[in-house]
C-alpha cells in the first residue's frame, strides 16, 4: 500500500497542514539568555531533517522551521542544495528584498501531498541573532533567498499559499511531476 507523502512527513514527525502552531508567529529567542534552550531546538531540526532525508531526497535543498516540528519558537535550519554546510536562522527578519522576482514550484513538508507557484524574490537580506546575541546580516539570493524566505514565512505563521497568485491553486505531487518544472523540495 503506498503512503501518501503528507501521511509520511506526519510520521516523521512533522506538523500538518491544518495545525494551529503553523498559522501563529514564532516566539523569539533572547540571546544570548536563552542559548541552551535555542541549541536544544536547533538539535531537533538536524534531528527532524536527517530522519526526512533517509526518506525523501532533496537534490534542490530543504529546510524546516520549529513550528513544523511542534515548537513555537523562531528558528529554522535550511540545508543548501551543494554541500555547502546548513544554516541556522535564529529570530529571522527579512530587512529588504528585491524588486525583481520569479515564480517557482514549492513544497512544503506540512502540505507534501501538492506543489504551488510561488513569486519570490530574487534577493533578500536577513538579519538573524547570534547565539552570542550579535545581530548578523546575510544576503541570499536566487534559489537559496526562496529556500530562505520559505521558512522565515513558516516562523511568521504563513504557508508558501499566501504568497501564490489569487485564482492559482496547489497542484498534486503526481500532476507537479509532469510539468518538468521541479524546483524547492524537490
Amino acid at each position: 500500500m503506498d503512503v501518501r507523502p503528507s501521511q509520511q512527513m506526519r510520521d516523521l514527525g512533522v506538523v500538518q497542514h491544518g495545525a494551529g502552531i503553523l498559522a501563529e508567529p514564532a516566539r523569539a529567542f533572547n540571546l544570548p539568555a536563552e542559548r541552551d534552550e535555542a541549541e536544544r531546538i536547533v538539535d531537533e531540526l538536524f534531528a527532524a531533517m536527517e530522519r526526512i532525508g533517509q526518506v525523501h531526497p532533496f537534490a534542490k535543498g530543504m529546510g524546516i522551521a520549529a513550528p513544523q516540528v511542534g515548537i513555537a519558537r523562531a528558528a529554522a535550519v535550511v540545508h543548501p542544495p551543494s554541500d555547502a554546510p546548513a544554516i541556522i536562522l535564529l529570530n529571522p527578519v527579512i530587512t529588504a528584498r528585491s524588486d525583481e522576482v520569479d515564480e517557482q514550484y514549492e513544497g512544503c513538508l506540512s502540505f507534501f501531498d501538492v506543489r504551488g507557484l510561488v513569486s519570490r524574490p530574487l534577493k533578500i537580506t536577513v538579519e538573524t541573532t547570534a547565539l552570542t546575541g550579535e545581530t548578523v546580516t546575510t544576503v541570499y539570493e536566487r534559489g537559496l533567498a526562496r529556500l530562505i524566505h520559505h521558512e522565515i514565512d513558516h516562523l511568521d505563521g504563513f504557508l508558501y499559499t499566501t504568497r501564490m497568485r489569487t485564482g492559482v491553486e496547489p497542484i498534486p505531487v503526481e500532476e507537479y511531476r509532469q510539468t518538468g518544472r521541479a524546483w524547492a523540495y524537490e
